[in-house]
């Protein structure tokens, strides 16, 4: 049996899972245990290492056993359970995208609300061309991960006559990006107010994501002329961004809420 917590961000859900606890079978145990009929389910698990300085470090495993650079939502729900459990309101996670600083700026028995600093993201306008589509133009962005940003005016994200869904998946795993990426679809509702949905690397269609708010955000103040203070809704929820200058960094606020703590077998 294997110990696990659920928590979730805008209905993103995670498993953390201790990294002693892998034994080098993070694929295996993530693919395992985010099955959704067959196991406790998720979107995918955050590995936490204790280091013997007392630093922490994340390795994010996706539903599909991949490992990502990070997750905002994840992080910040790794976030949550420290505070939770051990009192932590301030932290500092390692990811593979970068250290993410984390503080907790209320909460509510199991439910948090929680700044993390996201890094400096990079932007830069892209055209793909989709077989049977033709070129998608939007832009790419890296929030320590990467991120195509396509921007649209329909009321249910479709974009070149494609469900988001579907067009999100051809872009994914598009050859212009031998990883993969992460495929968000934004309407800009105003200045201030974005509303996207997102195409995950590793996942799929999800209710939301951090690191997909923080791209959507960025492409929407660099190339729309968005707020610097910008309200971004997805499917799950709303989370704010501030991105005072393209040198500064950018600080996501969002909500985190721990749902259970187990153990499950694998």
């Amino acid at each position: 049996m294997i110990p696990f917590v659920k928590a979730h961000a805008c209905g993103n859900d995670f498993l953390v899972v201790e990294e002693t606890l892998a034994h080098d079978k993070h694929a295996e145990i993530a693919r395992k245990l985010c099955a959704r009929n067959t196991s406790v389910g998720a979107d995918g698990v955050e590995f936490l290492e204790r280091r013997d300085d007392g630093s922490y470090f994340l390795r994010l495993f996706n539903a599909d056993g991949s490992e990502a650079e990070l997750s905002g939502n994840g992080t910040r729900c790794v976030a949550a359970w420290l505070a939770y459990s051990e009192g932590l309101k301030q932290v500092t996670l390692g990811t593979h995208g970068g250290p993410r600083a984390c503080t907790t700026v209320s909460c509510e028995d199991t439910s948090f609300l929680i700044e993390t600093g996201m890094g400096v993201p990079q932007v830069h306008p892209q055209a793909v061309q989709v077989e049977g589509v033709g070129a998608v133009e939007g832009a790419n962005v890296n929030v320590g991960n990467p991120h195509f940003v396509i921007f649209v005016d329909t009321d249910d994200f479709s974009s070149h006559g494609l469900a988001w869904q579907a067009l999100g998946e051809k872009i994914c795993f598009h050859p212009d990006f031998p990883k993969q990426t992460n495929v968000e679809f934004v309407r800009v509702l105003a200045p201030g107010h974005i509303a996207f949905r997102i195409y995950e690397r590793g996942v799929g269609p999800t209710t939301s994501s951090g690191t997909g708010t923080c791209a959507s955000s960025t492409a929407a103040i660099a190339l729309r002329d968005c707020s610097t203070t910008l309200e971004a809704t997805a499917e799950g929820g709303t989370q704010r961004v501030i991105w005072p200058t393209p040198a500064d960094e950018m600080r996501l606020t969002g909500p985190a809420e721990i749902i259970c703590v187990g153990k499950v077998s694998l």
